[in-house]
């Protein structure tokens, strides 16, 4: 199961990170993607507790776009979960598909989704218990508060009404959240509404999430519960030759990081809820 294999690979390496695969060619020190995060892969994957492949930038690349996702993922330990960050959303039957081909087809271990169907258009991706399910909550760019951040007539924000129903449709234990770790505050709100749902904090480094913040925010009592996301701030800490080594000296850097804000939370009693991975 997803949330086992996450846990697993937590402890084995001591990580809160997943990485994002996101490559831009206009940014990559060669135009072989494979290659390229084969060696983001060998080079973190002892740091890691989970990789996040956005499906954007591989279906940029054409027809063959999926297939060299495919084969870099290939790259990726057994251990090691791997996110579809597809952000799919549509009416029930549709999403019956996307989830056969992402869950099947494709064989990750978990996906993003949007939410704005509504339950039934979330379900066909939640009914496979085995994966995670992160449903689009609260994100990192500046126009998230024109719909997100919306005032219903109970005075709750949009964001907040999903999250809690989305706390609702966690039966299986395999639905979770994306924030954007841009916004502290509104993900200790979330936390607070939903203690025991697994969020996934994308926003770290290039869009300069507040990393300490963000994990303070996020962590349960059990000093879980949370997936801090680094994509291009580790993927091209380095231009030249050494790209790799540069990659595996961020990823190191942040999870440090996490690693200290988690332990420093925990020994002053900062822990303020009950379950979490």
């Amino acid at each position: 199961m997803f949330a086992e294999k996450l846990r697993a690979a937590t402890e084995s390496n001591n990580s809160y990170l997943c990485v994002g695969l996101d490559p831009d060619p206009e940014r990559m020190p060669h135009q072989d993607v494979v290659p390229f995060l084969r060696d983001i892969i060998e080079a973190t994957k002892d740091i890691v507790c989970a990789y996040k492949a956005n499906f954007a930038f591989f279906e940029a690349l054409g027809i063959e776009g999926m297939q060299t996702l495919l084969e870099s993922i290939t790259y990726v330990p057994a251990n090691i979960p791997v996110i579809a960050d597809a952000k799919r959303g549509d009416i029930g039957n549709t999403a019956r598909f996307y989830a056969d081909a992402i869950f099947n087809e494709y064989g990750f271990d978990a996906v993003t989704v949007n939410g704005y169907g509504g339950r039934d258009a979330v379900q066909p991706f939640l009914d496979y218990d085995d994966r995670g399910v992160f449903v689009w909550c609260r994100s990192s760019n500046v126009g998230a508060e024109d719909f997100q951040d919306l005032e219903l007539s109970d005075g709750r924000p949009l964001y907040l009404a999903l999250a809690e129903k989305v706390g609702t449709w966690n039966e299986h234990g395999n639905a979770g959240l994306v924030l954007g770790a841009t916004w502290p505050e509104q993900i200790e709100r979330v936390r607070e509404v939903c203690p025991d749902i697994l969020l996934l904090l994308p926003g770290v480094g290039a869009q300069e999430g507040d990393l300490e913040a963000t994990v303070e925010a996020a962590m349960s009592d059990s000093g879980g519960g949370f997936i801090v996301n680094a994509s291009r701030g580790v993927l091209y800490a380095g231009r030249g030759d050494h790209y790799a080594k540069a990659a595996r000296n961020e990823a190191l850097k942040i999870r440090g990081r996490i690693n200290v804000m988690r332990e420093a939370a925990l020994a002053g009693g900062n822990g303020r809820r009950s379950s979490g991975q």
